[in-house]
């Protein structure tokens, strides 16, 4: 009876808190004029919001530079104020690092601070946006409530940018998805990979070529070798003060595509390929199982064709 009643109280306050459809947003100083919003190392729950995804900003002398924009308008409401409670310069920028909801359906919450993305991501925002928020919708619940797709009207490249008086270097990969924009902030050093980095999480792959993204990583690390690196955020997970992040976010890959391969090899079905264990090095990480569940389901089947198609 106790055990019975400790878990309807445990739901209740779970219910409660999510009532008030209050983030918790808190903001945390990465380095000098840098902070990040650090979301849960969970899946999307009616608990969580979509809280799972970190965002963050950049204070430049001529105003401030959000880069992505959380799960709902709800988030990007609540994180301009917590940006206001830290600094009271006009935003003048933010930037969607890819396509996928978590990073982009916030930005509803900023009118009139232009949106900007790589090419790739704006079409990607386009074209599958709406379908996007319907699966939130179902997945969160009301903290979508009044949520609706903004698509970027800037289109961003690869290079240098000025902007406000920062000094950005724009990286325009791709391998988490087609168009995965990192971004360095010379200034500080700290170093914002979008989705392309997981840290202390299992990493997601719907939208995945995992080789290359394997070559987007080799590119982020060569940055965390340079003199004035300070920092990474991860588009999931903790930050890191060394390149921990890509090696973790690569291994895990590298593990993924080889079991993969020896599944296809040995001819096994995706459903044997899904009950393979996962080593101990990435079983301890979170959501490692569904993970890998649901990226035997995205990669299997290429892989398989690749192996067992006779060569042409």
């Amino acid at each position: 009876m106790k055990r019975w009643l400790s878990g309807f109280l445990v739901l209740l306050a779970g219910a409660a808190g999510a009532a008030d459809f209050d983030y918790g947003l808190k903001a945390q100083r990465v380095a000098d004029g840098v902070h990040a919003f650090i979301g849960k190392t969970e899946d999307f729950t009616p608990a969580n919001g979509g809280n799972i995804v970190n965002t963050g900003f950049i204070v430049a002398p001529g105003g401030i530079i959000v880069i992505d924009s959380g799960p709902s308008r709800r988030y990007g409401e609540q994180m301009r104020r917590a940006i206001a409670a830290v600094d009271q310069r006009p935003l003048v920028l933010v930037i969607n690092t890819h396509h996928h909801p978590d990073h982009f359906l916030g930005n509803q919450a900023f009118a009139g601070v232009p949106l900007a993305a790589l090419p790739g991501t704006i079409k990607g925002i386009g074209e599958e946006g709406n379908a996007f928020a319907e699966n939130l919708f179902r997945l969160t619940g009301d903290w979508m409530q009044g949520t609706e797709v903004v698509v970027p009207g800037q289109a961003l490249r690869a290079g240098h940018q000025e902007t406000a008086g920062r000094r950005l270097r724009l990286l325009a990969l791709a391998g988490h998805t087609e168009a995965d924009l990192a971004i360095y902030d010379e200034t500080s050093g700290v170093l914002f990979t979008g989705d392309l980095g997981f840290f202390e999480r299992a990493p997601t792959t719907p939208h995945a070529d995992v080789g290359r993204w394997l070559a987007a990583l080799d590119a982020l690390e060569a940055i965390t070798r340079e003199p004035g690196f300070r920092a990474i955020v991860p588009g999931h997970g903790p930050v890191a003060r060394d390149a921990a992040p890509l090696r973790q976010t690569r291994a895990w890959l590298n593990w993924l595509q080889m079991a993969l391969r020896r599944s296809a090899e040995e001819g096994l079905d995706m459903n044997e390929t899904m009950a393979r264990a996962i080593p101990a090095e990435f079983a301890v990480l979170p959501l490692s199982a569904s993970e890998y569940r649901r990226s035997v389901g995205h990669l299997f089947p290429g892989v398989e064709q690749e192996i067992l198609e006779p060569a042409r």
